[in-house]
């Protein structure tokens, strides 16, 4: 037999050759140095195998026990919201409709006092003009007394027709601006806690 039977050595050493094949096969190995350093190398990785500890199969209800140690012990709770959040992330939604309200009304207001100035509201309810008039009435009123007159008169209706028409709405505008970034500013102290120590370092 020629032939090499390398691929009957498996076979051989686990006893499943009979008869005439496992004839044929000790002969090969008697006669061929190859197929035997082979079926020896088979030997001795079966007597390494079988030497080595079998290893340790869990039973199911073992594995089923270590598997519930390591679930939660309860279910994870709902987070609520907090109101005081909810109000939290409602200020700047708040301070935009006041901006919004703010302007509008200052809108509304100078398009009815221009209306008025041209005639146009004569005949207009007396509420929708009520604190329409741009006129400097406390500055006429001194000037009327003798107290200004002139250029000091003049100066005084200006600053007063500012102080009533144009101041508001400035300080209006400054108070939303500066309450946006106020919030702006603690928000940002909220997320970044670590960025200032205690002794104010950064």
């Amino acid at each position: 037999m020629s032939e090499h039977i390398t691929e009957w050595l498996g076979a051989y050493h686990d006893g499943e050759l009979k008869g005439m094949r496992l004839h044929q096969v000790e002969t090969h190995l008697r006669e061929c140095a190859l197929c035997w350093a082979e079926s020896e190398s088979l030997r001795d990785l079966s007597a390494l195998l079988h030497a080595a500890p079998a290893p340790e199969f869990t039973s199911p209800e073992k594995f089923a026990a270590q598997v519930g140690l390591h679930l939660p012990r309860e279910l994870p709770k709902q987070v609520k919201r907090n109101p005081w959040e909810i109000g939290w992330w409602m200020i700047p939604v708040f301070l935009l409709l006041l901006w919004t309200f703010t302007n509008t009304s200052a809108l509304v207001d100078g398009a009815l006092a221009a209306a008025q100035d041209y005639g146009l509201l004569n005949g207009a309810p007396a509420w929708l003009l009520d604190g329409a008039s741009r006129e400097a009435t406390w500055s006429a009123t001194l000037g009327e007394f003798g107290l200004l007159d002139g250029r000091g008169l003049e100066w005084a209706a200006l600053t007063e027709s500012f102080t009533k028409n144009e101041l508001p709405g400035i300080v209006w505008q400054a108070s939303i601006g500066l309450l946006y970034l106020s919030w702006v500013a603690l928000w940002w102290t909220r997320q970044n806690p670590h960025v200032i120590t205690d002794d104010g370092r950064r």
